[in-house]
């Protein structure tokens, strides 16, 4: 099949599931009436008279924007980790690898116990300090690698970013044992969600995203080369150092702010990579905008199943990727080792 024709199916797949997540919920609404709406909010066409008034305030005030920042979040978070895993030549990495989540986790912890808010931000206070906490996080952990290892080899990076992550999970469970009272707010953080969510986070969050992906998708050439080792990246005339702490510095910023906006929510950015590379090959060029497409649609029926499994009852969204994420990974690791046990 051709690459085009790849392209085109899988545009066309992740506008199903974001059209599919827009019309299922507690009030389910026809593909044709959600279309409808659509198109008299943004182009001011007529809307039908069996179209109601509530039917319109559900689509547009409350699961519209929802919907879309999933799918902003999981493009974000995808890209995210196709930059891992070409940077540290490793299809299980991910940008938590670095401790971005646990730090956004102790960040978001640390507001939820004490109740600071910043003036001015009120409850935007929250996902800023996630941020700034989970950027600190992974500046430190890939600081500390660079110091002991100069050229930032892949292995040196991922054991820094365990260490850091392991220390402040220990941090967090020490919240978690001094405050009993509020552990149901930070589980709640730490299992991620969209509930509650609408047009201000998206227009915050929309063109990070986007300038992020456009960003990495320009180093398409370094990161291609840099799947084949550093050493023969060098060769080339590739700066190894100054593109992995550009590279990596991205990624962060893209987990980070989707981090701040929908807490933590694993395994997305290890699954579309993946499946992006099997099906459309290996040149970054493809991979990451495709991993966003792919990456956002899955991020969007993953909500779509967290609104409507159990409803009314909402599940975590985080929850709903780890159980498809758990047996991904596991299948990606174990295949990765009867592969190189053959070799």
């Amino acid at each position: 099949m051709r690459l085009g024709v790849k392209i085109g199916l899988a545009a066309l797949l992740s506008f199903c599931a974001v059209l599919l997540a827009v019309c299922m919920g507690s009030v389910p609404l026809g593909v044709a009436d959600t279309l409808r709406i659509f198109a008299h909010k943004v182009f001011g066409a007529p809307l039908p008279a069996g179209v109601s008034t509530a039917s319109v305030a559900i689509l547009w005030t409350v699961r519209l924007p929802r919907v879309l920042l999933a799918f902003c979040v999981g493009a974000m978070l995808s890209v995210s980790g196709t930059v891992m895993q070409s940077v540290l030549r490793n299809p299980l990495a991910s940008p938590f690898t670095l401790g971005v989540s646990s730090g956004a986790s102790l960040g978001a912890a640390l507001v939820i116990l004490t109740g600071f808010a910043l003036p001015g931000l009120g409850g935007y206070t929250l996902p800023l300090v996630g941020l700034l906490s989970g950027l600190l996080a992974a500046f430190l952990a890939v600081t500390f690698a660079s110091r002991v290892d100069r050229g930032m080899r892949s292995t040196t990076v991922i054991l820094a970013g365990m260490v850091f992550s392991l220390f402040i999970n220990a941090l967090l469970t020490l919240l978690y044992a001094l405050a009993k009272e509020n552990i149901q707010r930070l589980l709640q953080w730490q299992m991620g969600g969209f509930a509650l969510r609408g047009w201000t986070e998206l227009w915050l969050l929309a063109p990070v995203g986007i300038v992020g992906v456009l960003l990495v998708t320009g180093f398409h050439r370094e990161m291609d080369l840099l799947t084949f080792g550093e050493e023969d990246a060098g060769a080339v005339g590739v700066d190894t150092r100054r593109v992995k702490w550009l590279l990596l510095g991205l990624s962060t910023a893209l987990t980070g702010s989707a981090v701040a906006f929908a807490g933590v929510i694993g395994f997305i950015d290890l699954i579309a990579p993946h499946i992006v590379r099997k099906v459309f090959g290996a040149r970054h060029v493809v991979v990451v905008p495709m991993s966003a497409l792919l990456g956002g649609g899955f991020m969007a029926v993953c909500d779509m199943a967290a609104r409507v499994v159990t409803a009314p009852l909402e599940l975590p969204v985080g929850a709903v990727t780890a159980l498809i994420g758990a047996p991904f990974f596991a299948y990606v690791y174990f295949r990765r080792g009867r592969e190189e046990g053959g070799a």
